[in-house]
């Protein structure tokens, strides 16, 4: 894929540096960085749900941040090995991992519980008032008799 020069718009517009800085990103090659698996879904028209499988961590071994337009989730999980268990197949993976979520303007977290290995992360999108469309009512002005024109006759 093409590498696209964004710099001679950062030159010429004023707050769209985080869209070119998206879009600078996305034509990066993905990383291969897939654990953990997720899933993001609408649930309403303003509500999303980021569901995550993480599997062996427990709540204290989870770290959400939410900071201004990012989403953070960490796992650290804590080697513990009972004394005389050596393993002969590890297949549940026990690495920590850091995965990282783009948030739109006035999405905030609103929940999160894990339940049977899933993370669920619930979102909402509120628009402030001033933002919202509103409807502007055109006044009708009130109709009158046409107005007749006077000439003046000359003498």
């Amino acid at each position: 894929m093409r590498h696209v020069d964004f710099s001679p718009l950062y030159r010429s517009t004023v707050g769209f540096d985080r869209l070119f800085t998206m879009l600078d990103s996305l034509a990066q090659p993905d990383q291969g960085n897939t654990y953990p698996p997720y899933n993001i879904e609408r649930t309403g028209e303003n509500t999303y749900r980021i569901t995550m499988a993480v599997a062996g961590f427990d709540e204290s071994e989870i770290l959400i941040e939410a900071q201004a337009h990012a989403l953070t989730v960490k796992g650290v999980k804590s080697e513990e090995n009972a004394e005389g268990s050596e393993f002969l197949y590890r297949g549940i993976a026990k690495r920590a991992f850091e995965r990282r979520f783009q948030l739109a303007d006035h999405v905030e977290v609103t929940a999160a519980s894990l339940k049977n290995g899933l993370l669920h992360i619930d979102l909402l999108r509120s628009i402030p008032e001033a933002m919202k469309p509103r409807k502007i009512a055109i006044a009708a002005e009130p109709v009158s008799a046409p107005k007749a024109i006077e000439a003046q006759v000359a003498n």
